[in-house]
């Protein structure tokens, strides 16, 4: 059975979070604190986890990135605020989706179900496991990314944009394109994330990134990757 840890202050939120996904065949964990939800997160072993962002101690965007870190696991942030900015920096700390409270529970439990469908794919696929180019190394299977032989640490969106343009070389992508492939859904206002998800990835594997050697910015379209 998948086990979903739900980090949530209001109980009422998180006891509905949890029935609903619980009758969907899920096993739950709350914690109602950033810092027992991180505790628990790095700790625990979970398949998904659900983050609000406004908590009693460490906000959701800092649970986010101090898991990133450490881990490679669905994310969703469900939270009350609802401005672009805060989505975009959600996304950009590595959270796989964002949703804005009040929301639908149904709504909800499907795309826990989509992203944990999604990361399977990922995890599991064989296509093009390891990728060399002009001393860039990817390995799908351990997700490790070499540069000149020296190791680069990725978030996993970070990975998971660099594999698909690299596995797909020479096809022109848009903004719209690439977030709907990475993230699973319609931007709706987030692309802007892709830009930013770029450049960290850039400034990782590019020795000169106002001249890249392999993600390529095709002005008024969006980004390839050259072999």
């Amino acid at each position: 059975m998948s086990r979903i840890l739900i980090v949530e202050d209001d109980s009422s939120i998180a006891e509905l979070e949890r029935d609903y996904l619980e009758i969907n065949g899920f096993e739950t964990k709350i914690c109602g604190d950033g810092n027992t939800g991180l505790r628990e997160a790095l700790e625990g072993s979970y398949d998904l986890m659900i983050l609000d962002v406004m908590l009693p101690g460490i906000d959701g965007f800092e649970i986010c990135r101090q898991i990133r870190e450490k881990k490679n696991v669905p994310i969703i942030i469900v939270s009350a605020k609802r401005e672009d900015i805060d989505k975009i920096r959600g996304l950009g700390l590595g959270a796989d989706d964002y949703i804005t409270k009040p929301f639908s529970p149904g709504e909800l439990v499907a795309r826990v179900k989509a992203h944990m469908n999604r990361y399977a794919r990922l995890v599991g696929s064989g296509k093009n496991e390891l990728i060399e180019i002009r001393g860039l190394k990817i390995d799908r299977t351990a997700r490790k990314v070499w540069v000149n032989g020296e190791e680069k640490n990725f978030t996993a969106k970070e990975f998971d944009l660099l594999a698909f343009l690299a596995s797909n070389p020479n096809h022109v992508y848009s903004r719209d394109e690439l977030f709907r492939e990475i993230w699973g859904q319609e931007s709706i206002g987030d692309i802007a994330t892709v830009t930013v998800h770029i450049k960290k990835i850039r400034e990782k594997i590019e020795l000169n990134t106002a001249k890249p050697q392999y993600i390529e910015t095709i002005w008024g379209v969006g980004y390839r990757f050259k072999i």
